[in-house]
């Protein structure tokens, strides 16, 4: 199983509602990258967004940077928004960072959980699904073969289009993130593309349906689940003493919730949904690495997972707690979990 981190690259808001200036933000994270390299996590992913509480518009770029200062670390999106996205320009801009990483570029998809990209790029949100379907086509395409004929209803159509450059081996590893709706599984399956679930809450227990729905479409489709690649997006922190990141992280953690929850609607989050979620049976994994390690282990076995990805930014946490908790997940956490899984 991967271990890696995936951030949204939430700036910090303080009390006073001042805005943590984007350049300052940029900045940490490409030496949080570089400490994710140096201590040995297996992947590292970035999200894409256009508004003022996030850093990140263009993924592609920060990897890119990433990919001058490490080694050996994966690098991807987490995600890049297809459906706002022009699949021959995405393609194009990930084999590029293919090429500079040598080979450590990879690609993850999704309709984005925001939707300030459709009115910012031209397009239409009664159009969402239609959108993701018919990118997702064509950049299949484009990851299959250099020469492209292809046409379809929302972008103009392509006759023996050459779309370079080429990915270091030519086709680039493209995941499929899903929030947790059937029609988003099976369509991954018919692709037989690798999906990452983002679980941000309940008891994750309740996705395992899901996960085994993803294995039944993939045979009914006719492709093999002997090289299955499934993964889980998990709000994550760790620090030495569990109780004591528990309090320095909840207001950070819970101010974003708000933030984010008051736009959709949701009721005021609380010390008890926290508490909750970091119980044994809950979505969080917020706390020491002995915690961490088991949740993980945990997971593994209920799901199969060949991937873990803990979304350690939320709400924008200091960059030295950043830092610290990026250390314990690398030294004490990573090892450990490798370790029970080879015995």
């Amino acid at each position: 199983m991967e271990l890696g981190v995936g951030m949204f690259g939430d700036l910090h808001i303080n009390s006073r509602g001042e805005i943590q200036p984007a350049q300052q933000r940029l900045q940490e994270i490409i030496e949080e990258i570089k400490l994710m390299d140096e201590v040995g996590l297996d992947f590292f992913g970035i999200g894409e967004h256009h508004r003022p509480d996030y850093a990140v518009s263009t993924p592609e770029i920060i990897l890119a940077a990433a990919a001058t200062v490490t080694k050996n670390i994966k690098l991807g999106s987490a995600v890049s928004v297809l459906s706002s996205s022009d699949p021959v320009r995405l393609y194009q801009s990930f084999a590029t960072v293919d090429l500079i990483s040598n080979g450590r570029a990879e690609l993850m998809v999704g309709r984005g959980s925001f939707t300030e990209s459709f009115p910012l790029f031209g397009y239409d949100l009664q159009h969402y699904n239609e959108l993701f379907e018919e990118k997702l086509e064509l950049l299949l395409q484009i990851n299959k073969q250099p020469n492209v004929t292809w046409k379809g209803k929302f972008r103009a159509a392509l006759e023996n289009q050459q779309v370079l450059p080429r990915a270091v081996n030519d086709a680039l590893n493209i995941w499929v993130a899903v929030g947790g709706t059937p029609e988003s599984v099976v369509r991954a399956a018919k692709h037989n593309l690798p999906v990452i679930f983002a679980i941000i809450g309940g008891n994750p227990a309740q996705f395992k349906p899901l996960f085994d729905y993803y294995k039944q479409a993939l045979d009914h489709f006719g492709h093999s689940t002997e090289a299955l690649q499934v993964g889980v997006h998990i709000h994550a922190f760790f620090g030495e003493n569990s109780r004591q990141i528990a309090d320095d992280y909840y207001p950070t953690y819970s101010t974003q919730m708000n933030r984010v929850g008051r736009q959709r609607g949701w009721p005021a989050y609380t010390k008890q949904q926290f508490e909750q979620g970091r119980s044994p049976q809950g979505h969080l994994i917020i706390g020491d690495a002995n915690e961490a390690v088991d949740k993980i282990l945990h997971m593994h076995a209920m799901f199969g997972l060949t991937r873990f990805s803990a979304h350690m930014d939320v709400g924008g946490p200091s960059h030295e707690t950043m830092m610290k908790s990026i250390e314990i997940f690398g030294t004490k956490i990573a090892p450990k979990v490798r370790e029970a899984l080879r015995k």
